[in-house]
């Protein structure tokens, strides 16, 4: 019986299923957005999150186990310095799945996965509050 058991099969072997979230997870830290089929998604989704709590811990052992969970070290990077930041003050729900239709030569129903705030979006909204500052000041 399979009582407890989360993750979908997939059809792929237990290594292939977990190289295939690493990369997807990889992906989406990279590029900020990734369209996949919704099973798919739904499963990235629980693992993206949990990447990005522990992240939220900022700790060296919490880098280490992010590194090992990652395939590139420019995610374990962006990781850490842009996303984390842009989600300061959120509990949970950090990825949002759009539903897109169904895929043309299968009909498998296809999503997009992404973050929910756009980690450049607070990143730019800074400087430009600053600058308003000084000319309220001037006046």
């Amino acid at each position: 019986m399979r009582h407890q058991r989360v993750m979908k099969k997939f059809g792929r072997s237990m290594e292939h299923r977990k190289a295939m979230m690493k990369n997807m997870v990889t992906n989406l830290i990279l590029a900020e957005s990734i369209t996949t089929t919704l099973p798919k998604a739904k499963q990235a989704r629980k693992d993206a999150e949990k990447m990005v709590t522990l992240a939220r811990k900022g700790t060296l052992a919490a880098r280490r186990l992010a590194a090992s969970r990652l395939l590139q070290p420019k995610a374990v990077q962006k990781l850490f310095d842009k996303i984390v930041p842009a989600m300061d003050g959120r509990k949970g729900g950090y990825t949002r799945i759009l539903k897109v239709g169904n895929r043309k030569g299968d009909g498998a129903e296809m999503a997009i996965l992404q973050w929910v705030t756009a980690p450049e979006a607070k990143d730019a909204a800074a400087p430009v509050a600053e600058e308003a500052a000084p000319a309220a000041e001037a006046k």
